[in-house]
Parts: C-alpha cells; sequence; structure tokens
C-alpha cells in the first residue's frame, strides 16, 4: 500500500518495511543500553581504559587533543554524560520516540567510537583484533538509515502520537513532529 493510498492516520510503512526496520530500531537501542551498563558510574574505570585508547593507537590528532585536553580531566562528567546519553538512545529507539532525533544522536555518539578504536582494531595488543571496527561502520550506516526513513513512524510511538502532534499549534508539538 502506497503512502498515498494509506488509511488516514495510518503510515505504509506499517507493512513490512516498517517490521523490518522497527527491527534494526531496537536491535540498535538494545545494542546501546547494553554498551551504557558496562560504564560503571560513578569511577567509570572501565570507560577510561577505552577513552585513553586513541592516545594510544591515534587516528586522528585533534580528536586526541580533545580527549586530553578535555575529557581526560573531567572524566567524572563525561562519563555521566555518555552513560545517560546512552540509556536515552537506547530507550527512545526501543519505543521508536523522537526517532530522527535519536538516530542523530546515535551517529554522532558513534563517530568518537571509531575514532577511539580504529586503529587499536588492526594492531590490538600483539597484533589481535581486539575490536572489530567495521562494526562502528555498521552502527552509523544503521543510525543514517534510521535518521533517513523515520523509523519510528511505520512501528513506533512516533506513528502513534505524529498525528496529534501535527494537528497541534503548540510549539513543543510541532517540534516533536520535526524530530519524529
Amino acid at each position: 500500500m502506497s503512502s498515498a493510498t494509506a488509511p488516514a492516520g495510518t503510515s505504509a510503512m506499517a507493512g513490512g518495511a516498517g517490521w523490518g526496520l522497527a527491527v534494526l530500531r531496537v536491535v540498535a537501542g538494545v545494542t546501546w543500553l547494553h554498551e551504557s551498563a558496562w560504564k560503571q558510574p560513578p569511577a567509570f574505570s572501565a570507560l577510561r581504559s577505552w577513552v585513553e585508547r586513541p592516545l594510544e593507537f591515534p587516528v586522528f590528532a585533534p580528536y586526541n587533543a580533545v580527549v586530553e585536553a578535555l575529557i581526560l580531566p573531567n572524566l567524572a562528567a563525561f562519563g555521566w554524560l555518555v552513560y545517560l546519553t546512552e540509556a536515552a538512545l537506547g530507550a527512545f529507539l526501543i519505543v521508536g520516540l523522537a526517532t530522527r532525533l535519536w538516530a542523530a544522536v546515535g551517529a554522532i555518539m558513534t563517530v568518537p567510537i571509531m575514532l577511539s578504536v580504529l586503529n587499536y582494531s588492526v594492531t590490538g595488543d600483539a597484533g589481535t583484533l581486539e575490536e572489530w571496527s567495521y562494526a562502528y561502520y555498521m552502527m552509523l550506516a544503521i543510525h543514517v538509515a534510521l535518521f533517513a526513513t523515520a523509523a519510528g513512524r511505520g512501528v513506533g510511538l512516533d506513528g502513534v502520537l505524529r498525528p496529534g502532534w501535527g494537528a497541534s499549534r503548540h510549539p513543543v508539538a510541532r517540534l516533536l513532529v520535526r524530530l519524529s
């Protein structure tokens, strides 16, 4: 069924493509929730070892400078920001709410992770493969796809709530239309 023939208030993406995107969206969300779990607040000792990776195995000098001058000296604040953002990212993607916003956040969050592991993935300790860097290319592509397709509209809360937001004149509702 094309979007031109879909009944009012429904989405053509509620069919097979919508369910496929929903599975992709939920898997990405569960991945972020899982990744937030090992951060170990409030000390963030496990996170520290990963934040230090680009200093040991440099990929991009300006990123290394930011890590050294800004992130490591403020690791507690940075750790909480990462921890809470990853948890929210996972939760919002799972339910399909403000999906475009959170897909963009996921893409943005993926880039520094990639920069932290690209050379480590290739060299590792004693030349072993420690981290599969291509997984981060895949995560980036998944988030771009979720953003481009507005993946929460077909099977997600965006699809349920968006018609009401669109009918409202309230500025927050209008913003939510754009973010979904």
